[in-house]
């Protein structure tokens, strides 16, 4: 069967009639005394606006019907999910049966928005997958926020707050937009039956990243709060992966950038329990790994033996994804499973406890070693799907503080070191130092080209994608300053 957002009941849309949207049966049923029957519940509830309160549906607006094709808005065209709106001439709107939950906003500021929305922060908030046609925002997330007006609003000040950014003329309609959001998603969490639903998690995370966009921690704080707690209500994130990935995967994201740290489990590394997922392919690679194949001497300096193995399956999995082969690369790794590798790696990485009984200079390699593969990680997964720079910078900090604690480190590792805390700092105050530490090491090593650079990171941790150019590109700059 063809999916529908028609709001309206099976007989008013059947006479093209227009629908009041009254339940159990509309007006126009009750008084010819037939069956009413609607393909998706209507949208009888208020919604709170700066303005007051005032009905989800204007008395001067269409009933709200689906149908099949692009959306279209000022001759741009984008192809969204299997429902979506008429095609229309350029100049007459984008939806001219407003198929969507009512604002407190002109209509065609809204249906702006809607375009800005699903034409660019779709593929803003999840540039993990750029096809329309797959785009979890676009074929999962647009089509629930069509169904609740929480979520429609928050999706809509994303966009507005967005489109206000670049006009400067300050924040109206995000302001508005964030009161009514507010409201709608307060009315759900007070409602034990929609407290938990995905959309309402959608909206509280998405509520919790736009307030620390706008440096409002405290209100970003109190919504991961919330969403930490829906989880857990609802079972853990694997039960909620079970009927929306993408919010099992948003949650422990933003909540680990608003918080500054892991706030969930990792699953094992067979992939079993709750918590963050692992992906397959590191499942794959059991534990009977030799640990630091790649890097021997890790296992003299004494380093903490869970971060020995976890940069061996680290070490295993990026050189087959590095090794070429006549179809390609051995084992592909996609921008979703990159992702999906970050997150977990992370949270594991950041939740390992200190050993208290380790030696000084094992402890400080070994702190400089989970600094710097949570850089290394926060680096090939690129500054994407939520900023991550607060948590990049924080832990940049804690590797420079080591390494000014013990530095003593030699050779090709302190060049990992190194190497990954001048690309973490980039655009900081911490630039310089590790720019001249770099400068004074070649010179002392003799290192005089990015070959050499390449084979010392390369024995440590390294994956071949294009976004690790950015290396090379300093690299060539120090080579530079150091040969003058």
């Amino acid at each position: 069967m063809r999916l529908t957002l028609r709001r309206s009941c099976a007989a008013c849309a059947k006479a093209k009639h227009r629908c009041d949207l009254q339940t159990p049966r509309c007006s126009r049923c009750t008084k010819r005394n037939t069956t009413c029957v609607f393909a998706n519940e209507p949208l009888t509830s208020k919604v709170v606006s700066n303005g007051g309160e005032h009905s989800t549906k204007n008395d001067t607006q269409s009933p709200l019907v689906g149908l099949p094709g692009p959306l279209l808005l000022e001759d741009a065209v984008i192809q969204t999910t299997e429902v979506s709106a008429l095609p229309l001439k350029v100049g007459a709107g984008f939806d001219p049966f407003d198929a969507y939950p009512q604002t407190s906003l002109p209509r065609m500021r809204v249906q702006g928005l809607i375009y800005h929305f699903l034409s660019k922060i779709a593929f803003q908030y999840y540039p993990l997958d750029l096809n329309p046609t797959s785009n979890p925002f676009v074929v999962s997330w647009w089509p629930l926020a069509l169904t609740d007006p929480a979520l429609f609003h928050v999706s809509l000040q994303t966009a507005s707050l967005d489109d206000e950014l670049l006009a400067e003329k300050g924040f109206p309609d995000s302001q508005a937009l964030m009161a009514d959001s507010v409201a709608l998603v307060r009315r759900k969490v007070q409602n034990p039956s929609l407290a938990c639903q995905d959309s309402t998690m959608d909206a509280v995370v998405t509520l919790a990243a736009i307030e620390l966009g706008k440096g409002n921690l405290r209100a970003s704080e109190m919504h991961i709060s919330g969403a930490i707690r829906m989880v857990q209500v609802r079972g853990g994130l694997q039960e909620v992966n079970k009927s929306s990935p993408i919010t099992a995967r948003m949650i422990p994201w933003v909540a680990m950038i608003v918080m500054g740290a892991p706030q969930f489990p990792t699953q094992d590394d067979a992939g079993n329990g709750d918590g963050v997922s692992a992906i397959p392919i590191w499942v794959e690679f059991s534990s009977e790994i030799p640990p630091c194949v790649y890097f021997p001497e890790f296992e003299d300096l004494g380093i903490d033996p869970l971060l020995q193995k976890m940069l061996s399956r680290l070490q295993r999995l990026f050189r087959q994804c590095s090794a070429p082969s006549s179809s390609g690369y051995i084992t592909e790794i996609s921008t979703t499973d990159l992702h999906d590798l970050t997150c977990f790696v992370l949270h594991r990485l950041l939740s390992l406890p200190c050993s208290p009984d380790t030696p000084f200079q094992s402890n400080i390699i070994s702190e400089c070693v989970r600094s710097a593969m949570s850089i290394y990680m926060l680096i090939i997964h690129g500054p994407t799907y939520y900023s991550h720079a607060t948590l990049l910078a924080s832990q940049v900090c804690r590797l420079r503080g080591h390494l000014l604690e013990y530095p003593n480190i030699d050779g090709r590792l302190n060049i990992w070191f190194l190497s990954i805390g001048m690309v973490g700092s980039q655009e900081t105050n911490m630039d310089p130092w590790f720019f001249d530490q770099l400068i004074t090491t070649a010179l002392s090593m003799g290192i005089s080209t990015w070959e050499e650079v390449c084979t010392f990171l390369k024995s440590v941790l390294w994956l071949d994608i294009p976004r690790a150019r950015i290396f090379r590109q300093l690299w060539e700059e120090i080579l530079d300053n150091s040969t003058r």
